[in-house]
């Protein structure tokens, strides 16, 4: 029997193919020990290896050549933020021309595609879809407002000072043609749908959500990231709101809990207050029901401050 010490470390840490074994100076007959599994044609992983999605797909691609990583993998190794029954995801996916034979492996979900050659990239040795591809592949599985979400953190414009970029990743008008270059893919309509719903300015996914929330409430359409004075680069902000009503909605998330930036919040939300403005936070807590209070409340605010505004004016009956 052998023992894991007689593989190189980068075999027996990690999945590998017959290839790259061979390199490596391992025999086929190696291949057939105990602690190795062979996983399909030409690949293979150590029998006490921890799944890691980055090595799988690693391995996957270098076995598949002309293929690439794509859909529900491709977004978890780009990091875009998923709906919460798709953000622990295993799952390998891998496209193909369709002049290129069937992918038959096990565990893998294959597809056979069109795509141009500026829809796939190479990332860190691993050939994969590009951020905006994966956006479109995910047309037909997501929800209309979880594919908003995600075509959101597209357009978003970065923070350099936290991000280390100043671009998008792509805008509505790149991802408009990439979609009017597919108009036979299965998820166009819904492509298209969510297109009209997308806005540059969402900093993450619940403030999507909340927009789309106030929307299907019949609430007139938010600005975003609402500048107190909008000509000061260190103004203070409002993830969404309305100006001419002098309301800032603001969704604070998980990190927003941490004292430093419980601080900071207030701080913003008082600069606020004392320009007469109203604020109302938002929390995950609100998220859970759809932000149907969140809704109820905004529309409260805006209903009281139509009234007062009648009143002052002279328009509105006296009780």
């Amino acid at each position: 029997m052998y023992s894991r010490a007689d593989l190189p470390l980068k075999l027996a840490s990690a999945p590998f193919t017959f290839d790259s074994a061979l390199a490596a100076g391992v025999s086929a007959k190696r291949l057939r020990g105990q602690d190795l599994v062979h996983v399909s044609k030409g690949l293979y992983r150590p029998l006490a290896w921890n799944f890691e999605l980055e090595a799988a797909a690693r391995v996957l691609s270098e076995v598949s050549p002309g293929a690439w990583i794509s859909h529900v993998t491709a977004a978890r190794l780009h990091c875009l933020v998923l709906p919460p029954w798709l953000s622990d995801s295993t799952e390998l996916h891998l496209s193909k021309p369709k002049q290129f034979p069937p992918v038959r492996r096990k565990g893998v979900t294959a597809h056979t595609v069109i795509a141009g050659p500026d829809e796939i990239e190479c990332v860190n040795g691993i050939r994969i879809a590009t951020r905006s591809r994966t956006w479109l592949d995910l047309a037909r599985r997501l929800s209309l407002p979880e594919l908003v979400c995600l075509g959101d953190q597209l357009i978003r414009i970065p923070r350099p000072e936290f991000e280390g970029r100043s671009e998008p990743f792509d805008t509505l008008d790149g991802l408009r043609a990439l979609v009017g270059r597919h108009p036979n893919l299965q998820g166009i309509v819904r492509a298209r749908e969510a297109l009209e719903l997308m806005r540059v300015g969402a900093d993450s996914a619940p403030e999507s959500m909340l927009r789309l929330a106030m929307l299907d409430a019949n609430l007139p359409e938010p600005d975003l990231q609402i500048a107190l004075r909008p000509n000061d680069a260190a103004s203070p902000t409002a993830d969404l709101g309305y100006r001419h009503r002098r309301l800032a909605v603001q969704y604070d998330g998980d990190h927003h809990l941490a004292e430093a930036q419980r601080l900071s919040d207030r701080r913003r939300d008082k600069a606020f207050e004392s320009a007469g403005w109203t604020v109302l936070v938002f929390t995950k807590d609100d998220a859970v029901n759809g932000f149907q209070a969140a809704t109820a409340a905004i529309k409260r605010h805006l209903r009281s401050a139509w009234l007062d505004h009648a009143h002052a004016a002279g328009f509105a009956g006296s009780d």
